[in-house]
């Protein structure tokens, strides 16, 4: 699965592996150096690393902060996968060069254990990028209306499409629809589809009622078919297609109004495959 990694029932992102293996990498570099220069690098690393993650959530939330104003405490629910991955990697090579220069003895354990982490970050990232975007497209699948009768869901393409993939009993799901319907009624230059996954039409129709939730485009996927042809069958996947119905960026797990915006915004972008 393209993004992901099956592990039995569990669905992993690879973009959090990544990030473990390029954490653990510049530990077991760092540690392995320190031993042979004597030099105990192992505090500054964690101090790296986890100014590097505050700085990339606090520099992503400044930026979208109108997603958070409604809900400020969403702030601290680090779930939504809002953080700015330029600031954190800018911010530790920033400490990571203060630290070199005050801590003489320990430099060149440090610089090799940071490079060692970033080289494996960017090389993982440009590796995924490639294999997740620009070769699925969007499914040429026939769905069932909630009203009733059939749609093909390529008839109703030709401007940029957000894609969720979502089930009733799902609470992630169920978590962000309110974003998502707000989204609807907010980007009217973009199509959103909500493809329930494997319910039954009774069974959507009393939860909209029951959360009293209008959406518009709410389709039927039997067969799951739209999660097995993009290879998201972990629940909540959100899938961004541009108009020419390439897919350009694939979430999974929960949106909040701040981290759908940002796609938004991503998925406007001229240029995008």
């Amino acid at each position: 699965m393209m993004g992901t990694i099956n592990l039995g029932p569990f669905v992993i992102s690879l973009w959090l592996v990544l990030l473990t293996v390029a954490m653990f990498s510049s530990l077991a570099v760092g540690r392995w150096t320190a031993r042979s220069w004597k030099v105990d690098i192992d505090p500054i690393l964690w101090t790296l690393l986890v100014a590097a993650v505050l700085g990339a959530r606090i520099v992503f939330v400044a930026k979208y902060f109108d997603g958070y104003k409604i809900a400020p405490w969403s702030i601290v629910d680090i779930r939504d996968g809002g953080f700015s991955k330029t600031a954190g990697i800018v911010l530790l090579i920033a400490l990571g060069m203060w630290f070199a220069w005050r801590r003489k003895e320990a430099r060149k354990s440090l610089l090799l254990a940071v490079s060692t982490g970033i080289v494996i970050w960017y090389l993982g990232m440009a590796a995924m990028t490639g294999r997740d975007t620009g070769q699925v497209r969007l499914p040429q699948v026939e769905l069932a209306r909630l009203d009733g009768g059939t749609v093909q869901l390529g008839a109703l393409a030709g401007k940029p499409m957000v894609v969720n993939l979502w089930a009733s009993w799902c609470p992630p799901c169920r978590h962000e629809m309110p974003v998502l319907r707000e989204a609807q009624a907010q980007y009217r230059d973009i199509v959103f589809i909500f493809a329930n996954q494997g319910e039954a039409a009774d069974a959507v129709r009393q939860y909209l009622k029951t959360e009293q939730l209008s959406l518009d485009n709410v389709l039927l996927d039997f067969k799951l078919q739209v999660g097995r042809q993009t290879a998201s069958m972990a629940l909540p996947t959100t899938l961004f297609f541009n108009e020419q119905g390439i897919l350009v960026e694939r979430r999974i797990g929960v949106l909040s109004a701040a981290t759908l915006a940002q796609r938004i915004e991503s998925l406007r972008m001229p240029g995008r495959p």
